[in-house]
């Protein structure tokens, strides 16, 4: 949560020192006075921005890509056990009992790897947002999702053949592997193609049940096993002498990519957009039926992030307190300090309240995100408007203060 100095500001602060932008949906291009990246980024401060970078860098990010392949790793195992059990099952070794613990056991693990994921996915920078996102499409592709090409790559894996060549994932297509394909083998329940009548996969059908689950589990291992590969190569980028992470940390050094530590400090809030593109515009303006979807303009469950595991709320409050651990920095400097440094400490109050009001609502729920979007869509529509009251704050007053330039991504939006 937001540090004390914070809090205790916020007791003194009176509700006139609100900035007039507070309540703008409008975007700009870049803060006031930004520089284009120049030494002097017109903050009128002498705020320590490489303190915030190495901060954010060593306590924050590079602790949620090691976790990651840690929980990589342990999910990967899992898998393998279930696998095992399958097929253990298969030759009468092993009881059902046993077959469904292995599977639950690793259905957990996937859960527990899309936590961290999904704190990741607001840290894209450097390898994760280079060559339009190749590296972070081959571990989560989301909501580029393909589940019949999966289909198709179970039969592929199992015959160890593509087009007269051998198997290799690697050079499989990002929408066919991942954490969105493994939720599609370990949590659809129907071992039916979901390929549409006519184009599903030459042999699926005509292979038993337990031919069937032994075939998408066996490719899940595959699967679990190229994400820890990919994941390897992240850390490996991020962490060596010559990458991103040293990289943001001699910012404005002689060589270094970053001509000021303001420009590394701008990728670094760069991230943070994804919280308007994704979690408020993909995972919940259109499920809910603020965006077009597949239901038309109503709620509509079906367009959950994660339909197979119903843990599309799981993954937005992991987006959620992600954003909260590169806002304020958890024990160390964050985004906050330097508002309030520069003297907006209203910004930083304000978007520390609107985050701990957006968790405390995800908590109250105390159900998926497809049962409320079913059962109770007013209450769904409000995470988005809680969720929107942080981003109209980044979009404005956030980067205005700091004299940042907003992501293209997020340039000219309105929304």
């Amino acid at each position: 949560m937001i540090k004390t100095k914070v809090k205790f500001l916020s007791m003194v602060i009176s509700t006139s020192l609100v900035l007039s932008a507070c309540d703008q949906d409008a975007s700009s291009s870049a803060g006031a006075g930004f520089d284009n990246g120049s030494n002097n980024d017109n903050t009128s401060t002498d705020f320590n921005q490489l303190a915030l970078i190495e901060n954010l860098t060593d306590n924050v990010i590079s602790p949620t890509f090691n976790n990651f392949k840690s929980e990589a790793e342990k999910q990967t195992t899992a898998i393998t056990t279930y696998c095992e059990s399958e097929q253990g099952f298969a030759n009468n070794n092993v009881n059902e009992a046993e077959v469904n613990t292995a599977k639950s056991a690793a259905q957990m693990q996937w859960r527990a790897t899309m936590d961290v994921w999904q704190q990741a996915e607001l840290m894209q920078l450097g390898p994760l947002s280079i060559d339009s996102n190749l590296l972070r499409n081959k571990i989560y592709s989301w909501p580029n999702v393909n589940t019949c090409g999966v289909d198709y790559d179970v039969l592929f894996f199992k015959n160890d053949e593509v087009n007269g060549q051998p198997y290799d994932i690697t050079l499989r297509t990002a929408n066919r592997k991942g954490l969105d394909a493994l939720e599609y083998l370990l949590f659809n329940e129907s071992l039916d193609s979901s390929c549409a009548i006519g184009t599903v996969p030459t042999g699926w059908d005509i292979l038993s049940e337990s031919e069937r689950k032994a075939a998408r589990c066996n490719f899940a291992t595959e699967v679990a096993q190229d994400i820890v590969t990919s994941t390897d190569t992240l850390l490996d980028q991020w962490n060596g002498t010559d990458g991103y992470a040293n990289q943001l940390k001699q910012a404005g050094s002689s060589g270094n990519s970053f001509a000021s530590d303001h420009e590394a400090v701008n990728r670094l809030s760069d991230a943070l957009f994804y919280f308007d593109s994704f979690t408020k515009d993909e995972k919940l303006a259109i499920p809910v039926g603020l965006s077009t979807n597949q239901c038309g303009l109503v709620a509509c469950p079906a367009d959950v992030e994660s339909p197979y595991s119903k843990h599309s709320l799981s993954n937005i409050q992991n987006n959620v307190l992600a954003f909260e651990k590169l806002f304020t920095g958890v024990d160390g400097i964050g985004f906050s300090d330097y508002l309030i440094d520069v003297g907006d400490t209203a910004t930083a109050t304000d978007m520390q309240t609107s985050i701990t009001k957006v968790l405390t609502t995800i908590e109250s729920l105390n159900t998926t995100l497809s049962d409320t979007l079913e059962n109770n869509p007013d209450q769904a529509e409000q995470v988005h408007t809680e969720v929107k009251e942080i981003t109209d704050k980044l979009k404005t007053d956030f980067i205005t203060s700091l004299a940042l330039e907003l992501p293209a991504t997020s340039a000219g939006d309105n929304d």
